[in-house]
């Protein structure tokens, strides 16, 4: 008679699931050289992102002598004369003031009219709504370079051509597409209960897109709009195109053009470095201080 031996371990029984599978997950070790190669090459990138930005304010506060024959040095004293002579003999501060009329008027505009078209497809049903809505996010896909011969034309016969109102007009018409594309998938990640309680409190379509959905979509308008304001403050080949002839009427980015040319052949390279130093301060102002209203506005439509 054969006896069995109970005291040994039972075998585990396999899962019914199956086999267990080994290569789901990647060995911790090649997680790690993933990590390093990735920080270091975002390390990388912005190494050769700041360090050409920091060069340009440095230089600003040095003298030409400085400038050419210790490049990569700092300056001997903060010469901030060199910002008053860009500021004001070379006109930095009426382009600027002009940049920052044009800059207002086109982002109204452009998040009016683009929240207005993004809330419409994201929430209404009508007939030929996708078509519109394709015909909208196509502009991106259209280089303002094919269109600038018929946009001279359409903005000279409209009596628009060398004035402010008709570069903002072209700015927010060229910013449209991303606005829409952009807000309408943002729209869509709003809860449906709230519009419907509100309308049926009696809150009009009117009412319920600026009091109730403009306020929910809040971090998404914030972050199209700084991404419309960085595209349409360094405009430079519409205001080339639209605004020729009256230098008082010129935007930022032609005034540093012609600074440039100009500080070249006097060899003021110092006021050159200062003027481009106050072209980017509202730059760098409005993405150190919106930096978490980015990443918020970017990451809101996912998380919710």
């Amino acid at each position: 008679m054969t006896t069995v031996d109970t005291s040994a371990p039972a075998t585990p029984a396999a899962d019914s699931d199956g086999p267990a599978r080994t290569g789901d997950r990647p060995p911790r070790r090649d997680l790690g050289v993933v990590n390093v190669f990735s920080h270091g090459f975002l390390l990388l990138w912005a190494l050769l992102t700041t360090l050409p930005l920091v060069w340009v304010v440095i230089s600003s506060f040095k003298s030409d002598g400085e400038i050419l024959s210790d490049p990569w040095g700092l300056p001997a004293a903060l010469r901030f004369e060199n910002w008053a002579r860009a500021w004001t003999e070379a006109r930095i501060g009426q382009y600027f003031l002009n940049s920052g009329i044009v800059v207002a008027g086109s982002l109204t505009l452009t998040m009016l009219f683009g929240a207005t078209a993004a809330y419409v497809f994201a929430r209404y049903e009508f007939r030929g709504r996708q078509v519109f809505y394709y015909l909208f996010v196509g502009g991106m896909m259209f280089p303002v370079f094919l269109a600038l011969v018929p946009l001279f034309f359409v903005v000279r016969n409209a009596g628009l051509f060398n004035t402010w109102t008709g570069l903002s007009l072209v700015y927010a018409a060229y910013s449209l597409p991303f606005t829409v594309f952009f807000l309408t998938a943002f729209f869509r990640t709003l809860p449906t209960s709230v519009a419907e309680a509100a309308l049926i409190d009696g809150c009009g379509h009117f009412r319920l897109f600026f009091r109730v959905m403009l306020p929910m979509a809040r971090p998404g308008l914030i972050s199209v709009a700084i991404f419309n304001f960085l595209s349409q403050w360094n405009q430079f080949i519409l205001p080339q195109v639209l605004m020729q002839g009256d230098e008082s009427k010129w935007v930022l980015a032609q005034g540093l053009s012609a600074l440039a040319v100009s500080q070249g052949y006097q060899g003021d390279f110092s006021g050159l470095f200062a003027g481009l130093t106050l072209a980017m301060l509202p730059v760098l102002a409005v993405y150190v201080v919106f930096q978490r209203q980015i990443q918020s506005g970017l990451t809101a439509g996912q998380l919710k």
